[in-house]
């Protein structure tokens, strides 16, 4: 049997459907977990429906902070074990319709924000000697959707 016992374990987009799985596995598992997402109501409830996580808000569309970020939760869970990058976003539109702030938007969020994730995550896992990334990603990435180019494309 898989054990995440004392691994600390950050999820994004921990308040979706995917997310809130993500956390009842690792939670299952007995990983300590921090789940985050954007809107606070949701995180409170998943905190309520899971006790033992730590929760946090925060945009990760927010680039400039995001390695301030990785080392509030490094400080919160006593170091970084594992990211799960789920958070993203859709804005879909036909492509002869997408709108430039459209694409940057989706692109910014789902590729961007999982690099500078990934960057300082690795920095932390790096001095830790371990460490593990989860990308989640979508099958529109492989197969693409109509109105989804940008969303395939990141």
């Amino acid at each position: 049997m898989i054990n995440f016992k004392e691994k600390k374990i950050l999820i994004t987009g921990a308040t979706g459907g995917i997310g809130k799985a993500l956390v009842k596995k690792f939670v299952s598992l007995e990983g300590n977990v921090l789940a985050t997402g954007t809107k606070i109501e949701k995180l409170k409830a998943l905190k309520e429906e899971f006790p033992n996580i730590t929760i946090l808000k925060f945009d990760i569309s927010e680039h400039s902070k995001i390695e301030e970020f990785i080392e509030n939760v490094s400080s919160q869970l006593v170091g970084l074990d594992v990211l799960v990058n789920n958070a993203g976003i859709n804005m879909d539109n036909l492509s002869l319709r997408m709108k430039d702030e459209e694409w940057k938007k989706v692109i910014d969020i789902n590729l961007g924000s999982t690099f500078f994730l990934c960057k300082y995550a690795i920095k932390k896992m790096l001095k830790n000697k371990y460490g593990r990334i989860v990308n989640i990603t979508s099958i529109v990435g492989h197969t693409g959707n109509l109105g989804q180019s940008n969303y395939a494309a990141s």
